[in-house]
C-alpha cells in the first residue's frame, strides 16, 4: 500500500530528524495549522500537523534529560509558527498611525508569537514528561498542552485567541458539544481527534494485548467526531430560533476608518454620518430607525467624550423615536471637577433614551494590554512608549462586570472587544441577562482574518452560554446570533450598513454555564491516571 509506506516513511523520518531540519518542521507545521481557524476552518489538516506535534515529542527522547529541553524547543519552534501565522493581523494596528508605531511592527508580528510560543513549549516539555510508548501519549499530549493553553489563557490577564478547539467550530453541529464541556473541553478533544493518526506508525508494542492495533485510535476518532455531529445536528434540529416578541434591533456599521475615529474635528461628519446611516431605509416597508425598539452602534464610537458634548446629546435626543433606546460605545472621563484635565478614562457602553438621557452605563473590565494599557506604565511612559489608543495614563479598567437594563427588552450583558474571548468569566454571578451586546471595533485590523476569528469566539460563547448575542462591530463583522450559535442576520465585514433584526430569547441554563470546567477537569484527571498507569506498566514490561 503506498499511501501507508508514505506515512510510516514521513512519521519516522519526523522522530529522526535533527537540528534546524526539526526546527523547520515544527514550524511549518504550526503555521499550517492556523489554517483551521476562521476564515478558512480547513481542520482537516490538523489530521496532517498534530500527528507531526507527536512525532516531534517521539524524537525528543534521544535528547538529554530524557528528551524534555528538545521537546520544549519543538514545541516553541510549533507555537511560534502557529501564531505567526494565525496572529499576523495584530500587525496592521500598528500601521493606523505608521508614523508612530510602524517601528514597533517587527515587535507586533514576531515578538508577541514568540513570547506566546512559550506556553507551547511548556505543553510539549510536560507532555514528554509523562510520555509512554503506546497509543495513551495521545492522550498525555492532548491533556499537557491543553493545560499550556489554559494558562495561555488566564496567566498575565490572558490571551485565549485562537485555542485549537476553534478549529471545529465548523460545521455548526460540532461546536454543540460546547454547551456541555466549554471550549476548553473542546480543545482537549480537538488535540486528542486530531493526534490518533500518528500511532499508525506504531509497530508491535509491548502492552498487555499481544497485538496492537495501531488503527483503534483513529477509529475512536471518527465516533467522537461521529457523536459529536449526531448530537448537534440533534440540538439544532430540536430547538428552532425563538424571538423575543415585540424587540426589534438595528444594528449600524459605519465602516469608518481610524484616523476619523478618532479625531475631534471630524465631529460634524462623524454625527451626521451616524444618524443618516441608523435612519436608512432597508426595504419596501422600512420607515428608517422607527422600525427599531433597540438601536446599537459600535464600541468607542466618537472622537470625544459623549458626556460632555451636550449638542450631541441633544442631536440624539431629537433623532430618537419615543420607544428606542440607544446602546452605543464611548470613551467616558472620570468623575471630576469642571476645569480638571482628563488624563485618564474608561472605555465605556452607554444606554441612552429618547429624551438623551444616560439610563446605565458599563465601564469595560478587561483591558487590552499595549491598546488600552502599558504594564508598568509609568515606567514605560517615562521611557518614550504609549499604547495604540494614546490615552496619556492608559485606560482605567471598570469594578465590575454587571447587567444593564433596557426599557422594553431583558436585562442585556454589555462586552467590549475581546472581552467575549474569555470562557466562563462572562456573566457575573446571579445575574443571568436574557442577552449579550457585543460592541467592537475590529477597524485596526483592517480586511484580515482577526475580525473572523473575534466573531467565531463570540458565536462560541453564544453556545456555551445559552444566550444570543448581538455583535457590533465598525468595520464588521456585525451579526445576531442565537444561542445554538445560528446566525440570525450578518453584515459582512468592510460593508457600510445597517442590520434590522428580532431579538433570538435565551434558552435555560447549559451545563457549561451551570458548572463551568468541572468536565474539563474530569477529562485531565482521567487521561493523566491512565496515562501515568499506562506508564508504569511499560516501564516495568
Amino acid at each position: 500500500m503506498p499511501a501507508r509506506t508514505a506515512f510510516l516513511s514521513a512519521g519516522r523520518a519526523v522522530i529522526l530528524t535533527w537540528g534546524w531540519k526539526r526546527a523547520a518542521i515544527a514550524f511549518i507545521a504550526g503555521a499550517v495549522s492556523a489554517l483551521a481557524m476562521a476564515p478558512f476552518n480547513a481542520w482537516p489538516i490538523l489530521f496532517v500537523t498534530i500527528p507531526v506535534a507527536l512525532w516531534l515529542i517521539d524524537g525528543a527522547g534521544a535528547g538529554r534529560l530524557g528528551g524534555i529541553p528538545a521537546a520544549a524547543l519543538s514545541g516553541w519552534w510549533f507555537g511560534f509558527g502557529y501564531f505567526v501565522a494565525g496572529l499576523y493581523w495584530i500587525g496592521y494596528a500598528f500601521l493606523v498611525d505608521a508614523q508612530t508605531f510602524a517601528w514597533l511592527l517587527p515587535v507586533a508580528v514576531a515578538g508577541l508569537p514568540a513570547f506566546l510560543a512559550l506556553f507551547m513549549a511548556f505543553g510539549f516539555a510536560l507532555a514528554r514528561a509523562i510520555w509512554t510508548r503506546d497509543a495513551s501519549r495521545i492522550l498525555a499530549f492532548a491533556a499537557a498542552v491543553t493545560m499550556s493553553e489554559w494558562l495561555r489563557g488566564h496567566i498575565l490577564t490572558g490571551f485565549p485567541w485562537n485555542l485549537f478547539g476553534y478549529a471545529l467550530a465548523e460545521p455548526l453541529a460540532l461546536a454543540q458539544i460546547t454547551s456541555l464541556i466549554g471550549i476548553w473541553g473542546l480543545t482537549f478533544l480537538t488535540l486528542a481527534i486530531f493526534a490518533s493518526p500518528a500511532v499508525l506508525i506504531d509497530e508491535r508494542v509491548l502492552t498487555r494485548r499481544p497485538i496492537y492495533r495501531p488503527w483503534l485510535p483513529l477509529l475512536v476518532s471518527f465516533a467522537l467526531l461521529l457523536g459529536m455531529g449526531g448530537y448537534g445536528a440533534w440540538r439544532l434540529n430540536d430547538h428552532p430560533t425563538r424571538l423575543v416578541p415585540k424587540v426589534k434591533l438595528r444594528l449600524m456599521q459605519p465602516n469608518l476608518q481610524q484616523d476619523v475615529r478618532f479625531n475631534y474635528s471630524a465631529k460634524k461628519a462623524v454625527m451626521e454620518k451616524y444618524l443618516s446611516l441608523s435612519d436608512r431605509a432597508t426595504g419596501p416597508q422600512s420607515t428608517g430607525v422607527r422600525d427599531a425598539t433597540i438601536l446599537i452602534w459600535p464600541e468607542s464610537a466618537f472622537p470625544f467624550f459623549l458626556v460632555r458634548e451636550p449638542d450631541v446629546l441633544a442631536q440624539i435626543a431629537e433623532f430618537l423615536p419615543p420607544t428606542t433606546t440607544l446602546i452605543t460605545g464611548s470613551v467616558r472621563p472620570p468623575d471630576s471637577p469642571p476645569g480638571v484635565k482628563v488624563t485618564q478614562a474608561y472605555n465605556s457602553i452607554y444606554a441612552i433614551d429618547h429624551d438623551g438621557s444616560v439610563l446605565s452605563v458599563y465601564d469595560k473590565l478587561h483591558l487590552v494590554p499595549f491598546g488600552e494599557y502599558l504594564p508598568f506604565q509609568d515606567v514605560m511612559e517615562k521611557l518614550g512608549f504609549v499604547q495604540l489608543t494614546k490615552v496619556i495614563g492608559g485606560f482605567i479598567a471598570g469594578e465590575r462586570r454587571h447587567t444593564m437594563e433596557i426599557p422594553g427588552a431583558p436585562h442585556v450583558l454589555p462586552l467590549i472587544c475581546y472581552e467575549v474571548a474569555f470562557s466562563g468569566a462572562i456573566v457575573p454571578p446571579g445575574e443571568r441577562p436574557g442577552w449579550i451586546v457585543n460592541l467592537t471595533n475590529d477597524g485596526w485590523f483592517g480586511i484580515s482574518t482577526g475580525p473572523y476569528q473575534h466573531l467565531q469566539q463570540a458565536r462560541l460563547r453564544a453556545i456555551e452560554e445559552g444566550l444570543p448575542i448581538v455583535r457590533v462591530a465598525n468595520t464588521g463583522i456585525s451579526a445576531v446570533i442565537d444561542p445554538f450559535g445560528r446566525y440570525v442576520a450578518r453584515l459582512e465585514l468592510g460593508h457600510e450598513g445597517v442590520l434590522d433584526s428580532a431579538l433570538p430569547a435565551a434558552i435555560s441554563p447549559t451545563l457549561f454555564s451551570r458548572i463551568g470546567d468541572v468536565p474539563l477537569a474530569v477529562l485531565l484527571a482521567l487521561s493523566l491516571l491512565y496515562v501515568l498507569r499506562r506508564r508504569a506498566v511499560t516501564r516495568n514490561v
